[in-house]
């Protein structure tokens, strides 16, 4: 299992499109990928679970990976994550 912390700096946070972009990335990778967020968590691979947590501007999220892929996967996620500017 790997983790790492990020900051999501998307103006509206994960909201419709940020959202949508990160399950379609994640749904590529066979390992189990969630995120966590103001003590809540969510499988990244489910749009409404990452809906759900409101993550807004400049919240810090943990993007946590594990699997097969899990250091490639963790990687993409937060190479998406850290692209969703303003």
């Amino acid at each position: 299992m790997v983790s790492k912390e990020v900051i999501v700096k998307s103006a509206t946070g994960l909201h419709a499109r940020p959202a949508t972009l990160l399950v379609k990335k994640a749904s590529s990778f066979k390992s189990d990928i969630s995120i966590e967020f103001d003590g809540k968590k969510a499988n990244v691979k489910s749009l409404i679970g990452v809906l759900s947590l409101g993550v807004t501007k400049n919240a810090n999220v943990n993007v946590v990976a594990s699997g097969d892929d899990e250091a490639l996967a963790l990687e993409e996620i937060v190479k998406l994550l850290n692209s969703l500017e303003e």
